[in-house]
């Protein structure tokens, strides 16, 4: 949105801080910490923004013409009067030197030379072992400028990113210069009702391409957002947006547009697609449940068999209630209770009476789910935001997941000789990235994401990735959790190996 308070709020082009200090050494002047530091653009003041503890905003109230800040993290301004993020910020002289001051600090360079103009000559030799580590952990990975609330599209693409079959697969596409590829994509505008020729793989495999490159501190995804923008109107705008719908729809959205961009000959495989046709999105992401409902009346069994990209987690109500008064280790929920609840026997509702065949009339019944197939990657959604009313509240628990050897031997149907196929693989897991809502409304909040590479976890926070210990990791409330099969094994016919071209 256009900020009429813009004007009259940006007055100064530097933080009121030293020079030589970095933005990842902003600290609140309220509460200290590190984390989200916004500087006021009327007095320089750097606060914690309303996803930490929201001294940002209580600076506002109490100065009610210091409207407009700057999130030091993302470069976005953000108007508090409007409540939503500035899109004619760069109208302003003022904002646009401060940007590049906050900039030319970030980069990898000026970090290294502060280090060292702060290192006497005489530097001790724990001194320099630690300039050393500096250097070495200066993060391979370039981060994602938010365009405006779009932070949870940033965990999400950062998240499938760290998935090294999928994101490898995807960077070795064909670009659109390919004349095959052109064709194909000439021929899926023509298959589509409305005539659309635009791919979203196409500007996904540019992006994973610049995040890996690491030649830049942070990259915009604007061409990405702005395909999105086309092809799915819901996600127009510059409000926030819920990350797990945002991934389903790209998912969704990648296995159809490969289907008929790629030659993928029907198979037999265990990861079959529409129409027979299994693409890397369901060869990774893909697997089989199925539901059991017995009717109570005549015992009759009915199966059915549903294909699944990810699995949405109920917390369980006992976990929920703020009234908890076992300690700790008795009343702390974790994501085996959430599996469990989920594969649980459940009797339907009054509204939800099933229709028996035998029976020949609804009857009550009780459902049950099981994992037919594993997939490769075991994305996990827990779902913590519920209706109440006419409004959507967020549940707040911590739920405790393993970082290594999530085992699903218990909810997986291991009397089938299917699940034994030659793409099974182990039943054993590990954690590969998590996405965390920060922040308590459904429409509002923040998305970051954490992710391993190479035995390093990484924190992704729109622009800035900084090295984090895996306790971080295991004390974040996670709203999306990947984790990857100890045992990976694609189909012959799909691997990152192999040419896609045909």
């Amino acid at each position: 949105m256009e900020c009429p308070h813009l004007e009259e709020s940006a007055k100064i082009t530097a933080p009121s801080v030293k020079s030589e200090n970095l933005p990842q050494q902003f600290t609140c002047s309220v509460c200290k910490t590190e984390k989200s530091p916004w500087i006021c653009l009327c007095c320089g003041v750097v606060n914690c923004s309303r996803y930490v503890n929201g001294h940002a905003k209580k600076h506002q109230e109490e100065k009610p013409t210091h409207t407009v800040c700057l999130d030091c993290d993302s470069y976005a301004a953000f108007c508090y009067v409007c409540d939503e993020f500035v899109i004619n910020d760069t109208k302003s002289g003022h904002l646009d030197k401060l940007r590049k001051h906050l900039q030319s600090l970030n980069s990898p360079q000026t970090q290294l030379c502060e280090k060292s103009k702060r290192s006497p000559q005489s530097d001790s030799i724990e001194n320099k072992r630690k300039k050393m580590k500096l250097e070495k952990n200066l993060n391979p990975r370039s981060g994602l400028r938010n365009l405006g609330n779009t932070c949870f599209m940033n965990a999400v693409l950062q998240s499938l990113s760290n998935i090294e079959e999928f994101s490898c697969y995807i960077k070795r596409l064909p670009s659109l210069e390919d004349q095959v590829y052109k064709m194909r994509k000439c021929q899926y505008a023509k298959r589509t009702k409305n005539g659309e020729d635009v791919l979203l793989v196409e500007e996904l495999r540019k992006i994973l391409i610049a995040l890996w490159q690491g030649t830049k501190t942070a990259i915009s995804p604007d061409s990405l957002f702005s395909v999105i923008w086309q092809v799915v109107p819901r996600f127009r705008g510059y409000q926030q947006q819920d990350a797990h719908e945002f991934m389903r729809y790209l998912l969704d959205r990648l296995h159809t547009e490969l289907l008929t961009l790629l030659p993928y000959p029907n198979d037999n495989s265990p990861f079959l697609g529409a129409k027979g046709k299994s693409t890397i999105v369901t060869a990774i992401f893909g697997g089989l449940l199925q539901n059991e409902v017995n009717c109570l009346i005549c015992k009759m069994e009915s199966r059915k068999h549903d294909p699944f990209l990810d699995l949405s987690l109920d917390i369980p109500i006992q976990y929920c209630s703020k009234a908890l008064k076992s300690k700790e280790s008795e009343g702390r929920c974790k994501l085996n209770d959430c599996l469990s609840s989920f594969t649980d026997i459940e009797e339907l509702e009054e509204s939800e009476l099933y229709m028996c065949n035998n029976c020949k009339k609804k009857q009550r019944s009780t459902k049950k789910f099981w994992i037919r197939r594993l997939p490769n990657v075991l994305c996990l959604h827990l779902k913590r935001f519920r209706w109440n009313s006419v409004f959507r509240s967020k549940i707040e628990t911590f739920v405790e997941f393993p970082i290594c050897g999530l085992d699903m031997n218990k909810y997986v149907l291991n009397n089938l000789h299917e699940t034994r196929g030659s793409f099974s693989g182990s039943n054993l897991y590990d954690l590969a990235a998590v996405i965390v809502h920060h922040g308590s409304g459904a429409g509002s909040g923040h998305y970051t994401s954490y992710a391993i590479h190479k035995g390093i976890w990484y924190h992704f926070n729109d622009s800035t990735v900084s090295v984090c210990n895996e306790e971080t990791v295991t004390h974040c409330k996670a709203y999306i959790l990947f984790y990857v099969r100890r045992e990976f094994k694609l189909p012959d016919n799909i691997s990152v190996n192999n040419k896609v071209e045909s």
